[in-house]
């Protein structure tokens, strides 16, 4: 990786022509300038390849690739990482935007605290127009020197969009990365949660967007759930509705074993294991931890989001 850029922006795209140009703007408004986007389409339909080479032509950091068929996300999200020249690497969504520090406060933590393996912010929520609906503190005891600990608040709590933080690419790729089962994602964040301690800048940097065209990519049963995340899990023969559940345990389960802990660390994680699935088994387990109200953005939050600072003259 030595002589490249510093870190790699991975965004996986499908039929993204919605937010896909604010998305990139964002991006490129970012006050740290060593990374390369390599945007990843996924035979989309729409003008999503025409937003993307347009953005190319405009900035020699931006690497388009168009596949020729439908991998689905899951897939789509590796590919990027098995592209990654940075020794550290960052999924970036195109519906999502990014006040213009975050970059730069994330990679500084890391460079501060050689032990942390994943630095984010914490998360507003922005609607289709860009008006934040909701800004929670983080909840997550992720930043915790303990293994056992981090993963069952992982488990058994909520928030965090732990997988759009800035990763240290080596240990992302001694994950399994992103499968293709229900609820993957928090799979592969307990994962990293197993190899190192995160850090959260104590500020709204990120923001997710929640819009329709979101709500309907998303899943209404088990199975749509995993097609969109891989076309082949749509074979009701080869994946059965049960191995489609099944497999979200197990790769908790998996991901403690190739961690490599110590024997009391790995004793406590499938304690918390059984423990989660005896909660999930019964319904009994609420998180009490409610988002903030609005009033309680902070004024740089706010303030960014008036003013659309990831917007790029």
């Amino acid at each position: 990786m030595s002589g490249g850029p510093r870190l790699t922006i991975g965004l996986p795209v499908y039929n993204g022509e919605n937010f896909l140009a604010e998305s990139i703007e964002s991006l490129l408004g970012q006050s740290y300038v060593d990374y390369e986007l390599i945007i990843s389409d996924n035979a989309s339909t729409d003008s999503t390849p025409e937003i993307c080479k347009h953005y190319q032509g405009v900035d020699s950091r931006i690497t388009y690739i168009r596949h020729p068929v439908n991998i689905g996300a899951a897939p789509n999200h590796n590919f990027v990482v098995h592209q990654a020249n940075g020794e550290l690497f960052k999924w970036a969504s195109h519906d999502d935007l990014y006040a213009p520090d975050l970059l730069t406060r994330c990679i500084r933590v890391l460079d501060e605290h050689p032990d942390v393996v994943l630095a984010h912010s914490w998360t507003a929520v922005v609607d289709g127009s860009g008006t934040v609906i909701m800004a929670p503190r983080y909840q997550l005891r992720t930043a915790s020197p303990s293994p056992a600990e981090r993963f069952r608040s992982v488990l058994f709590d909520d928030g965090g969009d732990d997988d759009g933080g800035v990763i240290r690419t080596a240990v992302l790729r001694r994950t399994a990365l992103n499968g293709s089962y229900y609820r993957a994602d928090r799979t592969i964040v307990a994962e990293l949660a197993l190899l190192g301690r995160f850090y959260h800048v104590p500020d709204w940097l990120y923001f997710r967007r929640d819009h329709p065209e979101r709500a309907e990519r998303a899943f209404r049963t088990v199975r749509t759930w995993c097609a969109n995340l891989d076309p082949r899990r749509a074979d009701r023969i080869r994946n059965p509705a049960i191995r489609l559940y099944a497999e979200y345990p197990w790769g908790f389960a998996a991901a403690v074993r190739r961690s490599k802990l110590t024997p009391a660390e790995e004793r406590a994680c499938y304690r918390a294991l059984a423990a989660w699935a005896v909660d999930r088994a019964t319904r009994r387990h609420r998180n009490q931890a409610g988002p903030a109200d609005l009033d309680d953005v902070s004024a740089i939050a706010a303030d960014a989001i008036v003013g659309r600072p990831w917007k790029v003259a």
